[in-house]
């Protein structure tokens, strides 16, 4: 049996999961997320793929 993960919605899993057990962290992960996604976009345009 092959187990196979992907980064993207193992990390949304996590944020959701903080999100609910401490709201005041929602600000700090969006900001984050779209820091990293503007990062990739910018630098890493099509060799990394989330």
């Amino acid at each position: 049996m092959n187990i196979h993960l992907e980064l993207a919605p193992l990390i949304s899993l996590i944020a959701g999961i903080l999100i609910l057990i401490i709201p005041r962290l929602l600000n700090y992960i969006v900001a984050l997320y779209m820091i990293i996604i503007g990062l990739i976009g910018l630098f890493g345009g099509g060799t990394f793929h989330l």
